[in-house]
């Protein structure tokens, strides 16, 4: 099993161009009115497929496809699966439907690419461009649980294969519920381990329940593990010694791999080409530096993503206040989509302040709220934490967190597993009791309750915690000097796009509102993120650099400077 891609098209007139892609693996046929081929791009052979079926992936190279593309009488068929592990392209030329698994892939065959200000505006508002739009123009992606089914090449249709819907029968008693948790847990790993024969395999560990889980029900079949945590060295939260804690206890060896400032630096570039999409979350190279490790040792890795999304692991505490509060007082100005925006901690509400008036203006139109009524409609989830589960698993798991670990690792040549993406397991959660998943203040309370027996009572119990990125560390002492290079003031002016200033309005705090502290690392580092895609993903073209910005200064003198203009 290698990871691979695929580009191709279906449309009324031949295409010679992929031609030059061709690597000696290849489909193509004719129908009575429609031309189709396919190249596979990284696999040593055909991949064999389902009936009717001329492309598809699977993230951890299962018989089961995430992304599938289809052909049944005279219709092109693009589908993903509801956990979004990996993503689905297209963009109509003339008469042709181009599709693809890398957004990289399709740009090479539009004439004159460009940026999409939704898309654009999307990713400022949650570090992720939101579906089905993409970062340019004319390219849309297939949202996590639909099919797109074109009957020739109009617009096409969006059918709905799959919907997180809360059951109408709910699971109240404790000790049922854990019972059957366990054996689902145990049936999601037995899944992905099935073709597996004596090869190790990999865990990215980092001592939290859900990635901890996963490796005690590993060794417990009989897998042959080696985990893999992050270090980043005396600053940020170090996850590590939990991590350390877990694997003597599983009794299997721990490699630290080093998320310096040095590293993180090196791999910044790689990063963002091999997540094909921009995405600005501090940990992609951190878990980058985590795939080129496990790369080295094993072909398939394991990860507890999801878990958070399942048991109602993140933000959920200070939503329900909010909805609790707006129910009772439903004339307040702040509504609840509001808070839930606010729960991404990127630059919503700050627009005015960081684009130029050209590009202020074509946002005006737009609403990010649009962007999640359907995760949180009601009609599907009429209790409150089933529909901010259903809303996690819509939008920060099918959308963010799933694609970029698939994608990561897919650049390393690694299949990626991720257990607690089992659709009887996710399904089975939406039969849970509100009290199951959150008792009082302690969050995943079932899920605890379930892998007591598997882990140390204080991995179990401990109060959960992202992962500690230091990234207003880094970038405030670091990367000082790199600032002027990555969001530098001429650059950001010939693009168009931000205030040249940003990045100094940021550091000093002139951009005002929340961001300060861990807010503006997070802020920097989405402009960041954005920027080096800009380049080196679309292929934009530098402009010129200016000399005129504070990073050019050692930090000390400049914040010397500072409070002398006080």
């Amino acid at each position: 099993m290698f990871p691979y891609h695929f580009i191709g098209y279906w449309g009324d007139k031949s295409k010679e161009f992929l031609t030059q892609r061709r690597r000696g693996a290849k489909r193509g046929g004719e129908e009575e009115k429609f031309f189709w081929d396919v190249v596979y791009i990284g696999c040593e052979s055909l991949p064999v497929l389902p009936k009717n079926t001329i492309a598809g992936i699977s993230a951890g190279g299962f018989s089961i496809l995430d992304v599938w593309v289809k052909i049944t009488d005279n219709q092109l068929i693009l589908g993903c699966e509801i956990f979004g592990k990996v993503p689905l392209f297209w963009t109509q030329q003339g008469g042709v439907i181009w599709f693809s698994s890398q957004l990289q892939l399709l740009l090479e065959i539009i004439e004159k690419p460009e940026i999409n200000i939704s898309g654009l505006y999307g990713y400022s508002c949650f570090s992720y461009v939101p579906n089905p739009l993409t970062p340019v123009n004319q390219v849309f992606s297939v949202t996590a649980g639909t099919e797109m089914i074109f009957n020739g090449v109009a617009s096409p249709q969006v059918d709905n294969i799959y919907q997180w819907c809360e059951s109408k029968e709910q699971i109240k008693d404790e000790n049922t519920a854990v019972s059957q948790l366990q054996f689902l847990l145990k049936n999601a790993i037995q899944t992905q381990i099935s073709d597996l024969k004596d090869q190790p395999v990999g865990v990215f560990l980092s001592g939290g329940l859900d990635s901890s889980i996963v490796a005690s029900l590993l060794v417990e079949a009989g897998i042959k593990v080696r985990a893999y945590s992050l270090d980043f060295g005396k600053v940020g939260i170090s996850e590590y010694p939990y991590a350390e804690q877990v694997a003597k206890f599983l009794n299997i060896p721990l490699v630290k791999v080093d998320a310096s400032p040095g590293k993180i630096k090196q791999a910044l570039i790689p990063t963002i080409k091999a997540l094909d999409l921009p995405f600005g979350d501090g940990v992609t190279v951190p878990l980058y530096l985590l795939n080129q490790v496990a790369s080295q040792e094993t072909q398939v890795i394991f990860n507890g993503e999801g878990g958070d999304q399942l048991f109602a692991g993140w933000t959920n505490k200070p939503l329900i206040a909010a909805g609790i509060y707006q129910s009772e007082h439903p004339d307040k100005e702040e509504s609840f989509i509001h808070q839930y925006l606010r729960t991404f901690h990127r630059l919503w509400g700050y627009e005015s302040r960081i684009y130029q008036p050209e590009i202020y203006a074509q946002i005006q139109g737009l609403n990010a709220q649009e962007w999640l009524l359907n995760a949180l409609d009601a009609s599907f989830c009429p209790s409150l934490l089933h529909r901010l589960r259903r809303a996690s698993l819509m939008l920060k798991g099918a959308q963010n967190i799933h694609p970029r670990a698939t994608a990561l690792g897919f650049a390393h040549g690694l299949g990626v597993r991720s257990p607690f993406c089992d659709l009887l397991l996710a399904e089975w959660t939406f039969q849970l009791s509100g009290e199951l998943c959150l008792n009082g203040a302690c969050e995943k309370y079932i899920l605890k309750r379930a892998a007591e027996n598997w882990l140390p009572s204080e991995i179990v119990w401990r109060q959960k915690r992202g992962m500690g990125v230091p990234l207003t560390s880094w970038c405030l002492n670091d990367y000082w000097h790199d600032l002027g290079n990555w969001l530098n003031p001429g650059i950001l002016k010939s693009d168009g796009c931000f205030f040249p200033d940003i990045a100094s309005q940021i550091v000093t705090g002139e951009l005002g509102g929340q961001i300060q502290g861990r807010r503006i690392g997070e802020s920097l580092w989405l402009l960041i993120m954005w920027q080096l895609w800009h380049y080196h993903v679309f292929g934009s073209k530098l402009g010129k650099k200016s000399l005129s910005h504070p990073f050019i200064l050692p930090r000390w003198l400049w914040k010397k400077l500072q409070q002398s203009q006080i």
